[in-house]
């Protein structure tokens, strides 16, 4: 018995762990877990594995530090394309028919760990101790199979056969190939028999025969000569073009003198050639005579008696070789900058040897790749930001118009006013960087650059207002009262001479810093000065001494005020005091009664000269007359009492100062020297100093002692002096770079480079001043003159042809002539004819010569022709020239072929070459350029800005094309030293608005009281061509000014003088009393507040306000009662109110002197009537003054005032006072600030230098400049002009370029058919710059450069194939179809498209479709496709068929793209068939009748037959009971019914619903349903032939 032992144990091993160990490297522990697994997965003992079998648990590794993460990183590779997950499993599977929108596929990419120092790579696991491994697989997603698309077929061919039976054919082509597995392109091509009506001709050949070549072989050298040349070293043109590749030639350009340098020191060890040589050797081709059935036949039914060439000359083919690989440049991007873009370096190198006769053509001579793409740790990039230099003055100039200019004086002007600054850009170095460069500290540390730096940013305002404070300007009040004669100083009276005063305040003062407000005080020497007085009061009334009348006394309260009225201690007035009582007396009965004094009248005048002084009267009346025994009246005189007033002479002195001065030095202050304060800078303080000196009024100053010392103003004051300020530029400007490039020629201009500095600040208050040298130009460092190469050539070898030993070899002509080839050396020299390496030519000798040219050596049987005589004379410009030829020998007169003069012409005609040119204008004049101000200009890294003034005199461009006798445009000098016509030119001048002086203030709106008085300018000339608009101008174009004025109320007043004495008519003896008459004068008089009064006429008062001239009196009889005159009446209150009055009182002088006869009342009372006895007081302001300047001022800050009355409630304007004895508060404002804003002009910064024209060449080139608006125009300042950016022709000069000419149609030489070339021109043409647009037209092409160089860069000629009769072949190329995206649901899944083109196969005989080829197509990537949807496409029914295509969603009708599961029906069918006469199939799918029969249908609704309807009028149904004999249905409306019914499935199983017109109702809103069973053709027989109709009412089945 034998026993099988399985082993059911075995080792596992866990992850390694991490490697350990006390230093860093190789000297580490690694260790893992070893288990023994049981193969169901539990573990067990380790004896129960194979000892020998146990894996390592421990190892050495490599310790890896931290520091070590810096040598190493992960590198991983772009992601490869996304690939279906079963591919990988070999399982070419797609889900096509599950896949709706795309499917899961999978990318992968290689990741490695590399060195940080070289990028080679290392092992994995070094960088996996530091990071995870960055994963290689992602998944995608891969859009659904995409079937191939192609066009519809084009139209059919013609028959390929005149007569007897042949082919025609059809192509399309591919517009879009299969992907992700789609169904492949179906056959492009179409083929079909056709036959013509006309039968061959008996007896002609079946078949065709013609002459079929092969291609010509590679050109080799007999006997094998190539092999010993084939170490030779050749150079490559094809990256040197012109127009290859315009990136590259833009790089080399501007590398060119670093690539000459470096070719020289890099590639020293080359040699290059010395020369270049070629060789000629010969190919031939294979010939053979085809039949149209694809068989060979023999080669004389082809030729006739004519060979055919087998065998020509050739150049043998030299590859473009180059030198190695410069070093890399260094990396564009040497900064860290927002973007993160990367930077480029190049490296490059030079031909050796140009392509020669086909060979390989050069490969790219430039490589560019990006570096620092990360840029972790590079610096910084540079910020570039703005900065400004420090405020220039203020200047109120620029804001005058032009009318203001002529009248204003210049020295005077003050107010608001514009400063300007020039900005600037300066770099800010990196600051993180840690050894960058710190030259200072403040903002003139940096360095100025080109503003275009700076261009992404808005640069600071470099315009402001300012304001230039203008002289004090004071609104001040009237002068009050003089005050009472008061020493200097009443603390120190001293002496017998005072002052009176008087005094004015300040309403309002301005800011302005210049001046003082005038005098406030003035001064009237007086005698007696007294600072205190006494004052009486009569307190009572007089009491008599003894009896009730006679002599009395009466009480009168003494007081001692000071000059203002208040009381102050008694022991202050200096004399006595007057007595208490006061003598007086009361009359008695029989006295005469005398009236109180009447109030002293104004003073005649306000001061007393040498002729004249000041006098005042006041009266009393007469009130009862005396008995004979009683005491008598006073005299007349004594009735009127005069005294002189204003005794004071008319002399007035003030106070006068002038304007503080400068602030100086003060030594005494203690507050000298420089102290910090909050971290500023404090200058020392100095002393202000004025004059202040005693003027006497109209004459001058005067002693100081006529002026009161007491009110002198100060005249020192303390200041702070102005700080030194040093003058503050910027470091100098970079350089300007040199020219990089050599210089053409010794006798070129040496080039210069500059520098410059800008003023920041400049010195003031006796700073260090700024240096005298702000802009530096120096010359270059010797740059090196371009050297000088040139080509020289070899003689041209003889005329080599194909070798004998060839030509016996190959059929042919057997005599040694022919065409051949000659070929010539070129080498290089140097400008002193040394020679010199090829590569210094190509680079510097220009265009290449030909080093071959065709040549012909003469056969027997050629025509000899003689030698072309020079060209004939010219006669002028537009005149030809010709030379001429002739036949020579007998043998070539005699020949066809040498007479036929299209072969051998004997005759050349040329145009003659004119130097005579046409100027022709082109394009439109520029604008008006004025000339520029030679300023150092914002090119040199600082804006600098004025005032606009775009007028005067300047040029306008227009260019000029300069055409040859040809028509051709040539260089513009030929015709023009500057390629244009300049005219002089004029841009009119802005003319400001104009408004006329001011008028004449017009007077006061109020004749009593506050008011406005008005001024204004209207309008004299509009502003024109952007002038100074007008200020807001009302409807009559005016503008005013207004000021607040008053109006005196009393300025007119009546005045009347004392009453007369009452005037009694008495008869006989009677006693003179009782009532009388009294009378006085009344005069109209002008108050002027002097007290002088003048008399005017009596109109200009208000008549209604006369006062009476004359009234009743009444004197009192002796012993009658006599009652003073009445007192005041007492005030009302406040608000007059009706119900409340007032009283007045009087007392009697003497009472009557029997109780018979009593004293009249003593008390009045009337009621408060409003307006009448009672008045009430408000205030009223008049409206506000325009806003007021200083005189000198334009602009600026100003005030604004209006004036303040107290208003009686009947309307009449009373004085202030008045008010203010109610206790009304005056809460009006008087004067508040204003603004009147400036009028700034816009300000503009200069032109910007002339841009670089914006084409090379042509008529389209533009130069362009522009300047920027620095501040707009604000309030009535000259606008803005629209005229930012200026453009001016540039130079016409003509555009060469290098045309590739069409491809021409595939050529056979020799032959009719077979392998052949097609080939192109290269042409150079001028054209005006539109090469697409303007004509081009040929010129010589050395116009372009290098004909050579351009040559073997481009393809000039191509295989092709011309098929014989009956071959099978290819198409030509389709063109490429429109580009395509792959797209998901209308959205792009990429971003780079594909376009297709293909060739389709043409069958010319069935005999040969066995040799035929297989059609093809190429893709290639593409830009700017789009997506495109499929959609199917039907047309309409006819006989039950339509037509159904494919259509894109651009209305191209294709084939593939739609899905065929979705394509709908061709054919329709109706069951059972329609078989009745004049039925057909509806669309429904049944059976009906044609136009003109009426359906007839069975009981089971099927279509019985069709009968004609009768009559005209088809909505008449015929009569089936007279139709037929036997008993039919009519017509039914089942039919109706039955065409609008569809099936409609209600569920999962075998329900339908029967629907009638898409409701689920049969003629009733009831829902029907059709049960049925079965499935498939079972259930649609059944339902078509027989079906039951459950119809729910009224239980019918």
């Amino acid at each position: 018995m034998y026993f099988l032992y399985i082993d059911v144990r075995h080792w596992f091993d866990y992850f390694w762990g991490q490697c350990t160990g006390e230093e860093c490297g190789s000297g580490g522990v690694q260790t893992r877990t070893i288990w023994c697994i049981h193969m169901e997965g539990w573990t067990t003992h380790h004896s129960h594995c194979h000892h020998m079998e146990k894996p390592e648990s421990q190892r050495q590794c490599f310790k890896v530090c931290d520091w070590h993460q810096d040598l190493f990183e992960w590198e991983a590779s772009e992601w490869g394309s996304c690939v279906l997950v079963p591919f990988f499993s070999n399982e070419l599977k797609l889900r096509a028919t599950e896949c709706i929108t795309a499917q899961h596929g999978i990318q992968r990419r290689k990741v490695y760990c590399v060195r940080t120092s070289n990028r080679t790579t290392v092992s994995s696991r070094i960088c996996e101790f530091f990071s995870q491994k960055p994963p290689v697989e992602q998944a995608c997603l891969v859009p659904c199979p995409q079937d191939c698309v192609v066009s519809d077929f084009n139209s059919w061919s013609s028959c390929s056969k005149t007569c007897g039976a042949g082919l025609q054919h059809r192509t399309r082509h591919v517009l879009a190939t299969s992907m992700y597995g789609g169904a492949n392109c179906p056959n492009l091509t179409e083929t079909r028999t056709c036959s013509s009506h006309v039968d061959c001709p008996a007896g002609e050949d079946e078949y065709q025969y013609s002459l079929k070549v092969g291609a010509w072989s590679e050109c080799r050298m007999p006997h094998h000569k190539d092999a010993l040349l084939s170490g030779r070293t050749t150079v490559d043109f094809s990256t040197m073009s012109n127009e290859n590749n315009t990136a590259t030639l833009h790089t080399l350009a501007s590398h060119q003198h670093f690539h000459h340098t470096h070719h020289h020191l890099a590639h020293a060890h080359i040699k290059y050639p010395a020369s270049w040589e070629l060789e000629v050797g010969y190919q031939t081709r294979h010939v053979r005579c085809t039949r149209s059935d694809g068989k060979n036949a023999m080669l004389s039914l082809c030729t006739k008696d004519k060979s055919p060439l087998t065998f020509q000359t050739c150049v043998i083919p030299k590859d473009c070789q180059t030198s190695d690989w410069s070093s890399w440049s260094p990396c564009s991007k040497t900064c860290r900058s927002t973007d993160l873009s990367p930077g480029y370096r190049l490296r490059s190198r030079i031909m050796t040897q140009i392509t020669v006769g086909g060979g390989k053509r050069c490969p790219a001579l430039e490589e560019k790749e990006a570096c620092n793409i990360i840029g972790d740790l590079l610096p910084n990039c540079p910020r570039y930001v703005w900065r400004t230099t420090d405020w220039g003055e203020c200047r109120i100039l620029p804001l005058l118009s032009q009318q203001n200019r002529r009248l204003a004086n210049i020295s005077l002007l003050c107010g608001g006013g514009i400063q300007t600054r020039k900005t600037y850009c300066v770099q800010v170095p990196d600051a993180s960087a840690p050894h960058h460069r710190k030259e200072g500290k403040g903002k003139n540390a940096f360095i100025s650059v080109d503003l275009g730096l700076c261009d992404g940013e808005e640069p600071p305002l470099a315009v402001q207002h300012c304001s230039i404070p203008c002289q004090h300007y004071c609104l001040l009040t009237g002068w009050s009262p003089w005050g009472a004669c008061l020493y200097d100083s009443c603390e120190e009276p001293h002496g017998k001479k005072g002052f009176r005063q008087r005094r004015r305040e300040v309403l309002w003062e301005s800011s302005g810093t210049l001046g003082t407000c005038p005098h406030l005080t003035e001064f009237i020497p007086c005698d007696d000065p007294a600072c205190y007085l006494w004052q009486v009061q009569q307190e009572g009334r007089c009491i008599p001494t003894k009896n009730s009348c006679g002599p009395g006394a009466a009480i009168q309260n003494v007081t001692c005020v000071n000059a203002k009225g208040e009381d102050v201690p008694d022991a202050y007035c200096v004399e006595g005091p007057p007595l208490a009582e006061e003598a007086c007396e009361v009359p008695c009965s029989a006295d005469c009664v005398v009236g109180p004094w009447s109030s002293w009248s104004t003073c005649s005048h306000s001061c007393a000269s040498k002729t004249a002084e000041g006098r005042q009267s006041r009266t009393r009346t007469v009130l009862a007359i005396p008995q004979k025994d009683g005491k008598a009246c006073p005299a007349g005189p004594a009735l009127e009492q005069w005294r002189v007033c204003n005794d004071h002479p008319c002399v007035v002195f003030h106070w006068e100062a002038s304007a503080w001065g400068p602030c100086i030095e003060d030594t005494s202050m203690a507050l000298n020297g420089t102290s910090l304060q909050n971290g500023t800078i404090t200058c020392a303080v100095g002393v202000q100093i004025r004059k202040v000196i005693c003027v006497k009024m109209n004459a001058g100053p005067v002693v100081n002692k006529r002026c009161s010392d007491s009110s002198r103003p100060e005249t020192v004051r303390p200041c702070l002096l102005p700080c030194k300020r040093d003058c503050i530029v910027t470091p100098f400007s970079e350089w300007t770079t040199c020219p990089s490039t050599c210089l053409p020629g010794k006798n070129a201009t040496a080039a210069t480079q500059s520098r410059y500095r800008t003023i920041i600040q400049r010195a003031a208050n006796g700073g260090q001043e700024c240096p005298d040298t702000l802009y530096e130009e120096r010359e270059c460092e010797s740059l090196r003159v371009c050297p000088v190469y040139r080509w020289r050539t070899h003689k041209w070898s003889s005329c080599s042809l194909v070798p004998e030993s060839v030509r016996r070899g190959l059929s042919g002509p057997g005599e040694t002539c022919g065409k051949g080839l000659e070929t010539r050396g070129v080498s290089c020299v140097g400008q002193s004819g040394e020679s010199a390496n090829m590569t210094e030519c190509l680079q510097w000798a220009g265009p290449l010569p030909p080093q071959i040219r065709e040549c012909r050596v003469a056969c027997k049987d050629d025509c000899t022709l003689t030698a072309w005589s020079k060209f004939s004379e010219c006669a002028g410009c537009g005149s030809s020239r010709i030379r001429k030829r002739s036949l020579a020998g007998k043998d070539s007169k005699k020949k066809e072929t040498c007479l036929n003069k299209e072969l051998h012409p004997l005759e050349e005609t040329e145009t003659c070459p004119c130097d005579e040119f046409l100027s022709q204008p082109c394009g439109n004049w520029s604008a008006c350029i004025l000339p520029d101000p030679s300023v150092l200009g914002s090119s040199q890294g600082w804006m600098s800005h004025r005032e606009v003034k775009d007028c005067g005199q300047g040029l306008r461009y227009r260019a000029v094309a300069c055409i040859n006798q040809q028509e051709n445009l040539v260089s513009p000098s030929l015709c023009t030293e500057s390629g244009y016509i300049v005219e002089v030119c004029h841009i009119p001048c802005p003319i400001d608005c104009k408004l006329s002086d001011w008028s004449a203030w017009s007077p006061c709106s109020a004749s009593c009281g506050s008011g406005l008085k008005i001024r204004s300018k209207w309008l004299r000339e509009k502003a024109f061509n952007g002038g100074r608009p007008c200020p807001k101008l009302d409807l009559k174009n005016q503008v005013y000014e207004a000021l607040p004025c008053y109006s005196e109320c009393s300025q007119y007043e009546w005045r009347a003088e004392p009453w007369s004495i009452c005037t009694i008519n008495t008869v006989d003896d009677l006693p003179a009393c009782g009532e009388g008459v009294q009378s006085r004068k009344i005069r109209s008089v002008r108050t002027t507040g002097n007290g002088e009064d003048s008399t005017v006429e009596d109109s200009l008062c208000d008549q209604e306000e006369m006062p009476p001239r004359a009234q009743v009196c009444y004197l009192a009889c002796p012993n009658d009662c006599v009652m003073a005159p009445w007192g005041p009446w007492s005030n009302c209150p406040v608000q007059c109110d009706q119900d409340t009055s007032r009283n007045r009182s009087r007392h009697i002088l003497r009472p009557a002197a029997s109780d018979n006869s009593p004293c009249p009342e003593m008390v009045q009372s009337e009621s408060c009537v409003l307006n009448s006895t009672c008045f009430t007081y408000q205030y009223r302001v008049s409206d506000w003054s325009t806003c007021q300047l200083s005189e000198n001022a334009i602009c600026g800050q100003g005030s604004r005032f209006r004036l303040l009355d107290c208003i009686r409630s009947d309307g009449k304007v009373t004085e202030v006072q008045k008010c203010e004895q109610f206790g009304l508060i005056n809460k009006w404002i008087l004067t508040e600030s204003c603004v009147v804003n400036c009028p700034v002009s816009c300000v503009l910064s200069e032109w910007s230098p002339w841009a670089e024209c914006s084409h090379s060449c042509g008529s389209q080139g533009q130069s362009v400049r522009s300047r920027r608006i620095l501040q707009d125009a604000q309030e009535e300042g000259r606008p803005c002009p629209n005229q930012l950016i200026q453009t001016k022709p540039c130079p016409i000069r003509p555009c060469y370029m290098w045309v590739l000419s069409d491809w021409s149609p595939c050529t056979v030489a020799g032959a009719a058919c077979g392998e052949g070339l097609r080939r192109r021109n290269l042409s150079c043409i001028v054209h005006w710059g539109n090469w697409h647009e303007s004509p081009r037209q040929p010129v010589k092409e050395e116009l372009c450069g290098d004909v050579l160089r351009q040559r073997i860069q481009q393809e000039m000629e191509q295989p092709c194939f011309v098929p014989c009769p009956g071959d099978c072949h290819l198409t030509e190329w389709s063109s490429w179809s429109s580009c395509q995206l792959t797209c998901l649901e209308g959205r792009s899944f990429e971003t780079t498209g594909r376009q297709a083109r293909s060739r389709a196969v043409i069958i010319q005989d069935m005999e040969n479709q066995d040799s035929c080829p297989h059609q093809v197509f190429e893709t290639q990537p593409c830009k700017g496709g789009k997506c495109h949807s499929y959609q199917w496409r039907t047309g309409g029914w006819s006989n039950n068929e339509r037509t159904v295509w494919c259509q894109r969603s651009d209305g191209v009708n294709v084939t593939g793209g739609c899905f065929p599961q979705k394509r709908p029906t061709t054919l329709r069918h109706c069951h059972p068939p329609c078989t009745k006469p004049f039925s057909h199939c509806t669309p429904s799918g049944v059976c009906g009748c044609e136009k003109g029969y009426t359906e007839v249908m069975t009981t089971h609704g099927f279509l019985d037959y069709c009968t004609r309807t009768p009559g005209l009028d088809n909505n008449k149904k015929a009569d089936v009971k007279t139709n037929s004999g036997r008993l039919k249905p009519g017509p039914s409306k089942a039919k109706d019914r039955y065409n609008e019914w569809t099936l409609r499935p209600v569920g999962p199983g075998t329900e339908m619903e029967i629907m009638c017109a898409d409701q689920p109702v049969l003629l009733r809103p009831l829902n029907l349903t059709l049960l049925l069973t079965g499935t498939g053709e079972e259930f649609r027989s059944m339902f078509l032939h027989e079906f039951i109709i459950y119809y729910k009412k009224d239980n019918v089945q």
